[in-house]
Protein backbone atom coordinates (compact mmCIF):
# COMPACT_ATOMS: atom_id res chain seq x y z
CA UNK A 1 0.00 0.00 0.00
CA UNK A 2 1.87 3.36 -0.80
CA UNK A 3 0.98 6.57 0.82
CA UNK A 4 1.22 9.53 -0.78
CA UNK A 5 3.25 12.59 1.26
CA UNK A 6 2.41 14.98 -1.32
CA UNK A 7 -0.91 17.03 0.28
CA UNK A 8 -0.60 19.35 -3.00
CA UNK A 9 -4.45 18.28 -3.77
CA UNK A 10 -5.57 19.53 -0.78
CA UNK A 11 -3.57 23.41 -1.20
CA UNK A 12 -1.44 22.52 -4.46
CA UNK A 13 1.36 24.76 -2.51
CA UNK A 14 3.21 22.44 0.30
CA UNK A 15 4.18 18.84 0.98
CA UNK A 16 4.45 17.15 4.22
CA UNK A 17 8.26 18.13 4.41
CA UNK A 18 7.24 21.76 4.30
CA UNK A 19 4.49 21.65 7.40
CA UNK A 20 7.23 19.95 9.48
CA UNK A 21 9.59 22.69 8.95
CA UNK A 22 7.07 25.49 9.42
CA UNK A 23 5.77 23.79 12.75
CA UNK A 24 9.63 23.19 14.07
CA UNK A 25 11.09 26.29 12.69
CA UNK A 26 8.60 28.45 14.25
CA UNK A 27 8.36 26.53 17.45
CA UNK A 28 11.76 26.87 17.62
CA UNK A 29 12.37 30.79 16.95
CA UNK A 30 8.91 31.68 19.03
CA UNK A 31 10.99 29.98 21.76
CA UNK A 32 13.87 32.00 21.55
CA UNK A 33 11.42 34.68 21.46
CA UNK A 34 9.49 33.99 24.37
CA UNK A 35 12.95 33.36 26.42
CA UNK A 36 14.22 36.67 25.15
CA UNK A 37 11.20 38.16 26.31
CA UNK A 38 11.72 36.38 30.09
CA UNK A 39 15.58 37.49 30.13
CA UNK A 40 14.57 41.29 29.43
CA UNK A 41 11.44 41.65 31.69
CA UNK A 42 12.03 43.79 34.48
CA UNK A 43 8.41 44.25 36.35
CA UNK A 44 6.35 42.60 38.31
CA UNK A 45 3.81 41.33 35.54
CA UNK A 46 5.81 38.40 34.31
CA UNK A 47 2.88 35.91 33.37
CA UNK A 48 4.58 32.40 31.68
CA UNK A 49 0.88 32.27 30.31
CA UNK A 50 1.60 35.14 28.50
CA UNK A 51 5.37 33.50 27.15
CA UNK A 52 3.72 30.21 26.66
CA UNK A 53 1.35 32.48 24.14
CA UNK A 54 3.95 33.91 21.91
CA UNK A 55 5.29 30.38 21.27
CA UNK A 56 1.79 28.88 20.15
CA UNK A 57 1.06 32.25 18.08
CA UNK A 58 3.85 32.08 15.98
CA UNK A 59 3.02 28.07 15.01
CA UNK A 60 -0.55 29.50 15.16
CA UNK A 61 0.45 32.24 12.43
CA UNK A 62 2.68 29.38 10.33
CA UNK A 63 -0.26 27.01 10.13
CA UNK A 64 -2.59 29.78 9.01
CA UNK A 65 -0.08 31.02 6.30
CA UNK A 66 -0.14 27.48 5.35
CA UNK A 67 -3.45 27.00 4.79
CA UNK A 68 -4.00 30.14 3.04
CA UNK A 69 -1.07 29.60 0.65
CA UNK A 70 -1.55 31.49 -2.49
CA UNK A 71 -5.59 31.26 -2.32
CA UNK A 72 -7.18 34.98 -2.18
CA UNK A 73 -10.55 33.36 -1.22
CA UNK A 74 -9.26 31.39 1.16
CA UNK A 75 -7.41 34.05 2.82
CA UNK A 76 -10.49 36.28 3.26
CA UNK A 77 -12.43 33.29 4.48
CA UNK A 78 -10.05 33.18 7.40
CA UNK A 79 -9.91 36.84 7.83
CA UNK A 80 -13.99 36.31 8.55
CA UNK A 81 -13.87 33.27 10.59
CA UNK A 82 -10.96 35.25 12.69
CA UNK A 83 -12.68 38.35 13.06
CA UNK A 84 -15.34 36.66 15.31
CA UNK A 85 -12.69 36.82 17.93
CA UNK A 86 -12.47 38.92 20.82
CA UNK A 87 -9.60 39.24 23.31
CA UNK A 88 -10.70 40.50 26.81
CA UNK A 89 -7.23 40.89 28.82
CA UNK A 90 -5.47 44.43 28.86
CA UNK A 91 -1.96 44.29 27.60
CA UNK A 92 0.06 44.93 30.51
CA UNK A 93 3.39 46.67 29.01
CA UNK A 94 3.83 48.16 25.33
CA UNK A 95 6.56 46.14 24.61
CA UNK A 96 4.51 43.29 24.98
CA UNK A 97 2.56 43.99 22.05
CA UNK A 98 5.68 44.28 19.74
CA UNK A 99 6.54 40.75 21.15
CA UNK A 100 2.96 39.51 19.91
CA UNK A 101 3.52 41.34 16.59
CA UNK A 102 7.03 39.51 16.60
CA UNK A 103 5.74 36.07 17.26
CA UNK A 104 3.54 36.60 14.59
CA UNK A 105 5.94 37.80 11.71
CA UNK A 106 8.12 34.58 12.69
CA UNK A 107 5.04 33.15 12.18
CA UNK A 108 4.05 34.19 8.74
CA UNK A 109 7.59 33.94 7.32
CA UNK A 110 8.03 30.42 8.67
CA UNK A 111 4.49 29.89 7.03
CA UNK A 112 5.39 31.69 3.47
CA UNK A 113 8.68 29.06 3.65
CA UNK A 114 10.79 32.07 4.36
CA UNK A 115 13.08 29.97 6.54
CA UNK A 116 16.08 32.28 6.06
CA UNK A 117 14.51 35.62 6.11
CA UNK A 118 12.43 34.10 9.58
CA UNK A 119 15.82 32.96 11.46
CA UNK A 120 17.59 35.80 10.32
CA UNK A 121 15.16 37.97 11.21
CA UNK A 122 14.16 36.47 14.80
CA UNK A 123 17.96 36.53 16.06
CA UNK A 124 18.60 39.85 14.78
CA UNK A 125 15.41 41.88 16.47
CA UNK A 126 16.31 39.29 19.89
CA UNK A 127 19.61 40.96 19.45
CA UNK A 128 18.59 44.11 19.59
CA UNK A 129 16.13 43.69 22.27
CA UNK A 130 19.17 42.26 24.72
CA UNK A 131 21.24 45.05 23.51
CA UNK A 132 19.04 47.77 24.53
CA UNK A 133 18.13 45.81 28.01
CA UNK A 134 21.85 45.27 28.83
CA UNK A 135 22.34 48.65 27.81
CA UNK A 136 19.40 50.62 29.22
CA UNK A 137 18.59 52.59 26.15
CA UNK A 138 15.97 55.08 26.37
CA UNK A 139 15.84 55.06 30.12
CA UNK A 140 14.81 58.19 31.75
CA UNK A 141 17.44 59.46 34.69
CA UNK A 142 14.45 61.50 36.42
CA UNK A 143 11.91 59.40 38.36
CA UNK A 144 8.86 61.16 39.23
CA UNK A 145 6.57 59.76 41.85
CA UNK A 146 3.09 59.67 42.77
CA UNK A 147 1.99 60.36 46.37
CA UNK A 148 -1.82 59.93 47.71
CA UNK A 149 -2.29 61.83 50.89
CA UNK A 150 -6.53 61.05 52.23
CA UNK A 151 -6.71 63.78 54.87
CA UNK A 152 -10.18 64.30 56.78
CA UNK A 153 -12.98 66.52 55.06
CA UNK A 154 -14.17 69.96 56.25
CA UNK A 155 -9.88 70.81 57.44
CA UNK A 156 -7.63 72.52 54.87
CA UNK A 157 -4.35 70.25 55.19
CA UNK A 158 -2.65 72.35 52.04
CA UNK A 159 -0.22 74.17 54.11
CA UNK A 160 0.96 71.15 55.93
CA UNK A 161 1.02 68.81 53.09
CA UNK A 162 3.32 72.08 50.69
CA UNK A 163 5.62 72.31 53.39
CA UNK A 164 6.60 68.44 53.66
CA UNK A 165 6.62 68.17 49.99
CA UNK A 166 8.65 71.52 49.63
CA UNK A 167 11.02 70.09 52.30
CA UNK A 168 11.21 66.28 50.58
CA UNK A 169 11.00 67.18 46.93
CA UNK A 170 12.91 69.22 44.49
CA UNK A 171 9.63 69.60 42.69
CA UNK A 172 5.74 68.40 43.36
CA UNK A 173 2.44 69.62 41.16
CA UNK A 174 -1.09 68.74 42.28
CA UNK A 175 -3.32 66.31 39.93
CA UNK A 176 -6.56 65.61 41.73
CA UNK A 177 -8.41 66.39 44.56
CA UNK A 178 -11.61 64.11 45.34
CA UNK A 179 -13.71 62.88 48.32
CA UNK A 180 -13.75 58.89 49.33
CA UNK A 181 -16.00 57.23 52.36
CA UNK A 182 -18.88 59.29 51.51
CA UNK A 183 -17.48 62.34 52.03
CA UNK A 184 -15.81 61.11 54.98
CA UNK A 185 -12.27 62.09 53.38
CA UNK A 186 -10.76 63.66 51.02
CA UNK A 187 -7.87 62.19 48.80
CA UNK A 188 -5.51 64.69 47.05
CA UNK A 189 -2.71 63.55 44.29
CA UNK A 190 0.64 64.98 43.38
CA UNK A 191 3.37 63.92 41.20
CA UNK A 192 6.33 64.75 42.45
CA UNK A 193 9.95 64.05 42.68
CA UNK A 194 11.88 63.20 45.79
CA UNK A 195 15.21 65.38 46.94
CA UNK A 196 18.79 62.92 46.53
CA UNK A 197 18.99 60.87 49.02
CA UNK A 198 15.31 61.09 50.09
CA UNK A 199 13.51 57.85 50.50
CA UNK A 200 9.82 57.69 49.61
CA UNK A 201 9.34 56.32 53.73
CA UNK A 202 10.82 59.29 55.23
CA UNK A 203 8.10 61.62 52.95
CA UNK A 204 5.47 59.29 54.10
CA UNK A 205 6.18 59.54 57.83
CA UNK A 206 5.87 62.99 57.68
CA UNK A 207 3.31 63.53 55.52
CA UNK A 208 1.19 61.40 58.12
CA UNK A 209 2.39 63.58 61.18
CA UNK A 210 0.88 66.33 59.61
CA UNK A 211 -2.29 64.82 58.32
CA UNK A 212 -3.72 63.17 61.84
CA UNK A 213 -2.21 59.49 60.55
CA UNK A 214 -4.35 59.33 57.37
CA UNK A 215 -3.08 56.63 55.22
CA UNK A 216 -0.42 58.29 52.74
CA UNK A 217 0.92 56.25 49.58
CA UNK A 218 3.94 57.01 47.45
CA UNK A 219 4.21 55.18 43.90
CA UNK A 220 6.88 54.81 42.02
CA UNK A 221 8.04 53.32 38.67
CA UNK A 222 8.80 50.38 40.28
CA UNK A 223 7.49 49.81 43.52
CA UNK A 224 5.14 51.74 46.37
CA UNK A 225 5.50 52.73 49.70
CA UNK A 226 2.24 52.85 51.44
CA UNK A 227 1.18 53.14 54.98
Amino acid sequence: MNFDLDLQELSGTFSVADVVAAMVLSFLLSTVIGYVYRYTHRNVSYSQSYVQTLVIVGMVVALIMLVVGSNLARAFSLVGALSVIRFRNAIKETRDVGFVFLAMAIGMACGARFYTLAAVGAVVICAVVVFMHKFDWFALDVQRQVVKVQVPAGEDHTPQIRDVLIKYTSEFELVSTETIRGGALNEVFYTVRLKKGTAPGELVSALQARTSGQRVTVLTGYDSTDL
